[in-house]
């Protein structure tokens, strides 16, 4: 039996040891701290990080704490209780009892973005519940904005899939801000059944050709399939005119192409004006009347 408590002893300091390295908190000015000394009741402290992000501790004095995570701040404080021979061989834990932020604010493409209460960290499904979730416009590329702390920035990816979505969700801290930025818009225009603007909202906030064209109804029989045209306008702000066959896309000759956001997809009429006589002005210009018909 004591064999046994003894390998469950090892196997808890082991699981602690694996959460204080990726433990992203970091303490900050106002937050009260619980400071515990192993086997030393009389030295627990329950003290608030000054403005100059200090705590005093029985033993030592003033502690430089904030930045730090609550391992970081009981390592220097067992080293501390050491170098002032207050102790020998201290057990010390620290943790943050309260925050001294204590709300997030969740931004952007929510169904109602605004601050709300939150005394703990919380999961970002959490957060977003509280907003009333994504709208129907809402990119699934979520970022969380650390609290005094933007190179531990984390992205965050809302899967359409529950289980990944779950398994995969980041942490929100006390005073962090959640940005869900608005998805990308591609066109599909001419001779399909549903012209319009649909929005990239599908697992990654991304879309091919041959998906959008399925969202906008596919070709019409009358479709001139060898001479459709994308037009994208590229990072450097100049735009590309590419002519493509969406027969051979259909028949999988050619592989299937991701669309940018802002991407024009026309299929010119087989019996009409077409592609030949519409210049890419033109495609921009039914691209930007095609609002109207933009689906969620």
């Amino acid at each position: 039996m004591g064999k046994f408590i003894c390998i469950l002893f090892i196997m808890c300091l082991v699981g602690t040891a694996s959460a204080a390295t990726t433990e992203s908190l970091l303490i900050g000015p106002g937050d009260r701290l619980f400071v515990h000394v192993i086997d030393t009741p009389e030295a627990d402290q329950h003290p608030t990080v000054t403005d100059a992000g200090e705590i005093p501790v029985i033993g030592i004095g003033n502690v430089k704490v904030s930045g730090l995570t609550p391992a970081g701040a009981a390592s220097i404080i067992h080293d501390g209780l050491i170098a002032a021979h207050y102790m020998n061989h201290p057990e010390v834990s620290v943790a943050i009892e309260q925050y001294a932020t204590q709300n997030v604010s969740v931004l952007g493409e929510v169904k109602a973005s605004g601050t709300y209460p939150i005394a703990t960290p919380r999961s970002i499904l959490d957060v977003l519940a509280l907003a009333g979730g994504l709208n129907d416009v809402a990119d699934r590329n979520i970022l969380i904005e650390r609290h005094g702390d933007p190179l531990h920035n984390v992205h965050y990816l809302f899967s359409n899939n529950a289980e990944r979505a779950v398994s995969e969700q980041a942490t929100v801290n006390p005073g962090d801000t959640v940005i869900v930025s608005k998805a990308g818009i591609v066109y599909v225009l001419g001779n399909v059944n549903r012209p319009g603007g649909f929005v990239m909202s599908n697992n990654e906030s991304k879309m091919t050709l041959l998906q959008a064209l399925a969202i906008a109804g596919g070709v019409t029989n009358s479709a001139r399939l060898g001479h459709a045209r994308l037009l994208r306008t590229e990072p450097d702000g100049t735009r590309s005119d590419r002519q493509l066959s969406v027969g051979d896309l259909q028949k999988g000759k050619i592989p299937d192409i991701a669309m940018s956001p802002g991407d024009v997809l026309y299929v010119p009429f087989s019996f009409a004006r077409n592609t030949a006589t519409m210049g890419a002005a033109g495609i921009a210009s039914a691209a930007a009347s095609a609002a109207v018909y933009m689906l969620p």
